[in-house]
């Protein structure tokens, strides 16, 4: 559905501004307007260590047998200023080829401690990192021994982060074609802006021409296109970022997903983005602009047939979106993870892998789970896990809920919910919770109001004392 742009787009957008302050006042948003993504429940970064022992104690197998599965490739051409992720960079054909080794014997430990000859996958995600900066030869290697080992008869979505250098020239359409025929059928490409001047200060290995000449390759092999944009970074304004959504809205995708800068490290290793914003704040849009970012984003997507199908994510047709995404995070499905960083999600434990190469090669050549951390959720924990991640990505399915957790959503956190649909952010009915149009805005703010007060982002005196301070009601 198409909607009119509004006839003011800068009022629409101020009006957000507005809404903050408001919410500032009520508690539900830090006073500094500091931005912290719910990703995960607890954050990765509180987590004990963890063991294969520890992590598998009692496990069972998912009733149907699937699980999502994602694979983590560390390699890139260059350290973008935005990334917080611990990768190697440059050519490192050797090192590439030694962690492709080590990724093989860790899917056959996986499937040697699950009991598994192959497993059985709904959908896969390989990212990064840069996925697609492995060597073509690389590629269909990993691509071969990988889906040797895998059951892909019921999977629904073979996806891929890519960058759009990887993916020009006679060696980028070899990478597609490679892809392509080993059944990746949706990738998303690091577009991140459409402004040269931008891509330049986020050190991005691609200008927009390089970008444009991706997108236009992936679509004529037949991909299902998503292309990502981080507003909120040094040297955009509101006008060229505009500019960047007005011809993102051009290019014929199918999905256009947002990202907000984040500054400050949510996992192992702190990106060179805090340091710069040290060194020179003057260069960063102010939080209310950036705020107006994602507004003017949203109504400009909206006035092309783009809506929101998962949080962030927009498209014109409803049945595009990321299937692993959904199945983590709405569905609560069982997912593996491969490689280093990638986590683990398995009913009701969670386990992180290191995020040190030699660490990483030493537990592989011992045979072992390169786990660093993780955590066995207490019924508490599981409940706050189960409304978090679903409340923040889509909606809470009451019957869902209930499945994961054992206990009916009607009769716990009620004076939380209440308090947040009184202040216009949740709706409620016999099947669903849900964020209002209010809340999907500010997405990560209502989901952390879910946390326990030992996992909040920010300490309590950041947040006025207000109705909706995630200080307050946090039993469940």
């Amino acid at each position: 559905m198409i909607v009119a742009l509004p006839p003011d787009p800068m009022a629409s957008a101020r009006a957000r501004i507005a809404d903050c302050r408001r919410l500032q006042e009520a508690g539900l948003i830090n006073l500094a307007g500091e931005f912290y993504p719910s990703v995960h429940s607890p954050p990765t970064t509180m987590y004990t260590a963890m063991t294969e022992e520890h992590l598998l104690a009692g496990y069972r197998l998912p009733e149907d047998g699937l699980f999502d599965v994602y694979a983590h490739i560390p390699f890139c051409h260059r350290r973008c200023v935005f990334c917080h992720y611990p990768v190697k960079l440059g050519p490192q054909e050797e090192e590439k080829d030694r962690y492709l080794d080590a990724m093989e014997k860790e899917i056959d430990i996986y499937r040697r401690l699950l009991g598994l000859d192959r497993v059985r996958v709904r959908s896969i995600l390989v990212g990064g990192g840069t996925p697609s900066h492995l060597t073509p030869r690389q590629l269909a290697r990993f691509l071969e021994y990988f889906l040797a080992r895998l059951d892909v008869s019921r999977c629904r979505q073979f996806n891929y982060d890519v960058d759009p250098a990887t993916l020009v020239g006679p060696e980028g359409l070899e990478r597609l074609r490679i892809m392509r025929s080993h059944g990746v059928d949706r990738l998303t490409l690091g577009v991140q802006s459409l402004d040269d001047e931008i891509l330049k200060l986020m050190n991005r290995p691609h200008d927009a021409r390089v970008a444009l000449e991706a997108i236009e390759n992936c679509k004529a092999l037949g991909y299902q296109v998503n292309i990502e944009f981080i507003f909120g970074h040094p040297g955009e304004t509101l006008q060229n970022w505009m500019d960047v959504m007005e011809r993102a809205v051009t290019l014929g995708v199918d999905e256009i997903q947002l990202y907000r800068l984040k500054v400050e490290a949510y996992g192992d290793y702190q990106g060179p983005i805090k340091q710069l914003r040290e060194i020179r704040p003057e260069s960063f849009p102010s939080n209310d602009e950036t705020l107006m970012m994602k507004q003017l984003a949203i109504d400009i997507l909206a006035a092309h047939g783009y809506r929101e199908t998962l949080r962030r994510v927009f498209a014109r047709d409803p049945k595009h979106y990321s299937r692993y995404a959904h199945n983590q995070c709405c569905m609560l499905y069982d997912q593996l993870g491969l490689g280093l960083t990638a986590f683990s999600s398995l009913r009701d434990r969670f386990g992180l892998n290191t995020p040190r190469f030699d660490e990483y090669y030493a537990a592989i050549d011992a045979g072992r789970l390169p786990l660093n951390r993780g955590l066995i959720r207490s019924p508490e924990q599981q409940m706050r896990w189960a409304i978090i991640l679903s409340l923040k990505n889509r909606d809470v399915r009451k019957d869902l809920f209930q499945k994961r957790t054992g206990v009916a959503l009607e009769t716990v956190f009620r004076g939380k919910i209440e308090k947040l649909k009184n202040g216009g952010l949740l709706a409620e009915d016999q099947r669903t919770l849900s964020l209002t149009p209010l809340g999907e805005f500010f997405a990560d703010e209502v989901a952390e109001q879910f946390c326990h007060p030992d996992y909040l982002p920010f300490p309590r005196s950041a947040y006025a004392d207000g109705p909706l301070n995630p200080y307050q009601d946090c039993e469940p």
